[in-house]
């Protein structure tokens, strides 16, 4: 990599992968990228300074939350900078050559055959998991499987240079994903933030009320609002929360402070720039 060159942003998943796309759509279609095994892999990767950020899944339109990544980013010392949300368009991916009629098997990631389950059913096809989407093409494209498809985007169909035999094959076509950037550093979110924090509360009755109040006494959106056990004690919970605001703005200041008041542990996970559903 050159001085000039764009520094690399690390995904999780095969080359292919939707978080490959989100972070061409996020950073532009030249990024280079550092795709992972794992999501842990992804911040591992940002915190050896090996990548300028990452960019990982926080949840689906229809899957909900992926649990582990809240855990990983409050494992680890980054800092939320970005969002992204891809509109998800499944692909029916074969070797090519290879038509419908010749289909005995679809393979794919287990939320990727869920949200296709419809038209799975519908024409009759044996749904088999596999790790990863674009991961399932590449396995197609290794083994020249010539009555097998995979589940996954058109970018992987073209990176491996497989045939798609049909496309947007979702059951719902309101179907997003939002992944969060996280760096080393925080950012600048500018005038229209969004902000992300977690706090852990006393067990005892109005805590979580009191809480929350502090937001609604001062007109604060709270865009989400996620739960988590705390690891080695028992039904005690922390919770992940989503804001309109950034946490340098008076109003938001003023709110972070007073839930000071009642929250044991508060962690401000980033400001950064939000982004709408495109």
């Amino acid at each position: 990599m050159t001085p000039d060159s764009p520094s690399p942003i690390a995904f999780q998943g095969e080359p292919g992968a939707y978080s490959e796309a989100a972070v061409l759509e996020h950073f532009g279609p030249d990024t280079p990228t550092i795709p992972c095994e794992s999501f842990d892999a992804v911040f591992s990767v940002v915190d050896d300074e090996q990548a300028a950020c990452g960019l990982i899944a926080i949840e689906n339109s229809l899957a909900g939350s992926i649990h582990n990544n809240y855990d990983l980013l409050l494992r680890h010392s980054l800092w939320i900078t970005g969002e992204h949300y891809l509109r998800v368009h499944h692909c029916l991916i074969a070797n090519p050559g290879v038509s419908m009629a010749d289909l005995r098997k679809v393979i794919s990631h287990p939320q990727a055959l869920a949200q296709c389950s419809g038209y799975l059913r519908s024409h009759q096809l044996p749904a088999e998991v596999f790790y990863d989407t674009a991961g399932s093409v590449k396995h197609l494209k290794e083994t020249g499987a010539p009555d097998m498809a995979g589940i996954a985007s058109r970018r992987a169909a073209d990176v491996y240079g497989m045939e798609v035999l049909e496309e947007g094959i979702e059951d719902n076509q309101a179907n997003f994903t939002r992944f969060l950037v996280i760096s080393r550093e925080p950012c600048d979110p500018g005038e229209n933030a969004k902000t992300t924090i977690v706090f852990s509360l006393k067990n005892q009755p109005g805590s979580l009320y009191k809480a929350l109040s502090v937001f609604a006494l001062r007109d604060i959106d709270l865009t989400k609002i996620e739960s988590r056990p705390m690891v080695g004690r028992p039904w005690e919970y922390l919770f992940y929360i989503d804001l309109l605001g950034a946490a340098s703005q008076p109003h938001v200041a003023r709110a972070l402070a007073n839930l000071e008041e009642y929250a044991i542990s508060l962690r401000i996970l980033g400001s950064y720039p939000r982004q709408g559903i495109g």
